[in-house]
């Protein structure tokens, strides 16, 4: 499966921006897909998934303000970011997991060399 991340670009304090993941090349219904992100000078960290049957997983970081969701008709999976932060800035990318992996925070988390990459896409949030 191959993923495309989009939906980055600047914004304020306190705005928002939906990122969007599309994929193609496989069954997307079968797969877990995760978000990730990495700021400059940083590791890549978890940010949210969304499970093959909607269930959901967020980072600390992000809970309450970030909402994943997934369209199968559209091979597509959303994440809406709303009330963002300055350190909410680095490139976003989302993976793509089997769905025979367990879905479970300690699958998801980590970044797996058995995943599917997309490109990422930048946010930044200004001050």
């Amino acid at each position: 499966v191959q993923l495309q991340a989009s939906g980055g670009g600047l914004v304020q304090t306190g705005g928002s921006l939906r990122l969007s993941c599309a994929a193609s090349g496989g069954t997307f219904s079968n797969y877990h897909i995760v978000w990730f992100r990495q700021a400059p000078g940083k590791e890549r960290e978890f940010v949210a998934a969304v499970s093959q049957f909607r269930r959901t997983l967020y980072s600390e970081a992000v809970r309450g303000r970030f909402t994943i969701s997934r369209d199968n008709a559209k091979n597509a999976v959303y994440l809406q970011m709303n009330s963002l932060k300055p350190e909410d800035t680095a490139v976003y990318s989302c993976a793509a997991r089997v769905g025979s992996v367990n879905f479970s925070m300690l699958n998801m988390a980590r970044p797996s060399p058995n995943a599917y990459w997309g490109q990422g896409t930048l946010v930044t949030v200004s001050s």
